[in-house]
């Protein structure tokens, strides 16, 4: 995720990984008295399920999966995929962690913080295999093109949908393995992926159940609360500042987790938490539906592998995986 201050933090680990807030469509803006800028706000008010259409793809168009084998880890084949991107945006990458057996296995998506890529989740990617899942972890489009993650421009919008989709058609290619059980496919994020999670999993209806670890409601609010005053946002125009408020609000995870129900959600969260403020997740833990678990620690933004344990056992019931052996 990110830090609270000018520039970027890099993940904590692999295992462990901040991201993002409440938000409502917003209305014209309109600049004050005395130069004072004014631009939208958020609130608590969730998107209409018309919205949804946003992130609508072409489930039966082709999408030309590659997958090359990199190496294994112990029993756990580790490989390079990637696959057309349903927004026309080049091909979505990633890894790809298949057990050794014919399954049928579980299916997980796995994403991670910001910055970071798919390779940095390889030691947890292998982790949730051997314990009997075929594994998914995609790059996000800001570590596919390079630079910084994001660029305070309608752009970062853009990106925002085009992660989406490509998650969505990640579904798909777990769903066409045969040692897939499509019954049993899960999300599990961190930190950025924790709260692009919050997003996800009132998308697709496909999956069983949904981790969302150190996550708040999305990257506005990260970057307008109270803790915020340092942020990148402070060294834009009024201009710039609404363009990219006015492109993020309608799309901020918070508004579209409620349609995760029924689906079953974790939320794991740390008291101390630096990047990820309690408060936020506070808010984002309210805005998700039941049925849901919250589960607190007493723990900075890594929480530790007490925590990582916890999302296992919660893979073992929701998933049919094998119990943790750490």
């Amino acid at each position: 995720m990110l830090m609270r201050s000018v520039g970027l933090a890099p993940l904590l680990s692999s295992l462990l990984a901040g991201a993002c807030g409440q938000a409502a469509d917003p209305e014209p803006p309109v600049d004050g008295p005395d130069n004072v800028c004014t631009v939208p706000t958020l609130t608590d008010a969730p998107a209409p399920a018309s919205a949804l259409t946003a992130f609508a793809y072409d489930r039966a168009a082709a999408y030309d999966p590659e997958i090359q084998l990199l190496g294994t880890e112990g029993t756990v084949a580790i490989h390079e995929l990637s696959f057309l991107s349903p927004r026309g945006t080049g091909r979505a990458t990633g890894r790809l962690f298949v057990p050794e057996g014919a399954g049928p296995f579980a299916g997980i998506l796995l994403m991670h913080g910001l910055p970071g890529n798919a390779e940095q989740m390889t030691t947890y990617g292998a982790l949730l295999a051997r314990h009997g899942a075929v594994v998914v972890a995609l790059d996000a489009p800001f570590a596919r093109r390079g630079g910084e993650p994001l660029r305070f421009t309608d752009a970062d919008s853009a990106e925002q949908v085009q992660l989406m989709t490509d998650l969505q058609r990640a579904v798909d290619l777990l769903v066409a393995r045969p040692d897939v059980d499509a019954s049993r496919l899960g999300y599990l994020g961190i930190s950025y992926g924790g709260a692009m999670g919050a997003l996800f999993v009132g998308i697709e209806r496909r999956l069983k159940t949904g981790v969302l670890a150190v996550a708040d409601g999305g990257l506005v609010s990260h970057f307008t609360g109270p803790e915020d005053g340092g942020s990148p946002l402070a060294g834009l125009t009024c201009a710039e500042w609404r363009r990219w408020l006015e492109s993020m609000i309608p799309i901020e995870p918070i508004k579209y987790v409620g349609f995760a129900s029924p689906t079953p959600l974790l939320l794991q969260s740390g008291r101390q938490d630096a990047l990820v403020p309690p408060r936020d997740a506070e808010r984002l833990h309210a805005a998700a539906p039941d049925p849901k678990t919250v589960q607190w620690y007493e723990a900075g933004h890594s929480l530790g592998v007490t925590a990582v344990r916890a999302r296992s056992f919660w893979l073992h019931e929701h998933l049919g995986m094998l119990a943790p052996d750490f």
